[in-house]
């Protein structure tokens, strides 16, 4: 089962807010001298704790857990990171209806969204294509708008065997949305899987290829584990509104906890 956090902490808000309110105007004037019953005792020392929590989640950064290798190489399975919620324009939350305007997510922004078949999962993927981009795939190759994804291979990882590792570029100004990928050197998938919005179509090699058109108000989200990845390819785009945050930094990681190496990797910055 599923918890939204975000839906428990408006709850204990309100609750623990409209217990030390009610004492304020009605019970502590009948109580008099007497003591603090426990639960309003409870409240006016949860609340204020509660509500700055609810706050700072809600409108400045969020704290996720990495839960699956689908972002490998660039983020690993066990990776804390921090998620920017007003880069893309503040939200209520549990309704994630937007109050305050922001910018719009760019190709390559690494974001944390509301997994559209079941919104009280968090995903993160990597924006590959905006509204109006024409994609498309072919031989692990990806295409915008008829051009190529600039992309250089980058020398084997000996802990991902099996797998070529690429720097791939996703816009005019490179430099900026850089980033790792990787693609399994043997293997291909197939059609079975696949959205059915998808244009499939099979290639000379015996491969299949697809293209698509994103439509105004979605966007094309993919793992840099590109072989092994649950994506807009899979379940289909991305809302606009079911936009969570901007991911940012890597301030911990669990195999750093227990003592099995990947420290290197706290403070990063998220490419």
């Amino acid at each position: 089962m599923n918890i939204d956090f975000a839906a428990v902490l408006v709850v204990l808000t309100v609750v623990t807010g409209g217990i030390w309110l009610l004492d304020l105007l009605v019970l502590a004037p009948r109580r008099g001298a007497a003591a603090l019953p426990w639960y309003v005792d409870l409240s006016k020392s949860f609340f204020p704790v509660i509500l700055a929590v609810l706050v700072l989640r809600s409108f400045v950064i969020e704290p996720f857990r990495i839960p699956s290798e689908s972002m490998l190489p660039t983020l690993l399975k066990g990776d804390f990171i921090l998620v920017n919620k007003f880069t893309y324009g503040l939200r209520l939350p549990v309704s994630n209806t937007q109050i305050v305007g922001g910018n719009l997510p760019e190709r390559g922004d690494v974001v944390v969204f509301r997994y559209p078949p079941e919104p009280a999962v968090a995903y993160i993927k990597r924006v590959i294509g905006l509204p109006g981009d024409r994609l498309e795939y072919r031989d692990k190759q990806l295409f915008i708008n008829g051009r190529p994804a600039p992309r250089s291979r980058l020398p084997d990882d000996p802990a991902e065997p099996g797998y070529r590792q690429f720097e791939e570029g996703l816009s005019d100004d490179e430099q900026r949305t850089q980033h790792r990928i990787q693609v399994l050197a043997n293997g291909r998938w197939g059609a079975a899987g696949l959205w059915s919005d998808l244009q499939l179509r099979r290639e000379p090699d015996g491969t299949v290829g697809w293209a698509y058109q994103v439509p105004a108000g979605q966007y094309f989200v993919m793992g840099d584990n590109r072989d092994n990845s649950s994506d807009s390819r899979i379940w289909g785009t991305m809302p606009e509104e079911n936009l969570i945050g901007r991911a940012f930094f890597i301030w911990m990681n669990w195999d750093c906890v227990t003592f099995r190496g990947q420290c290197g990797r706290i403070g990063s910055r998220i490419q």
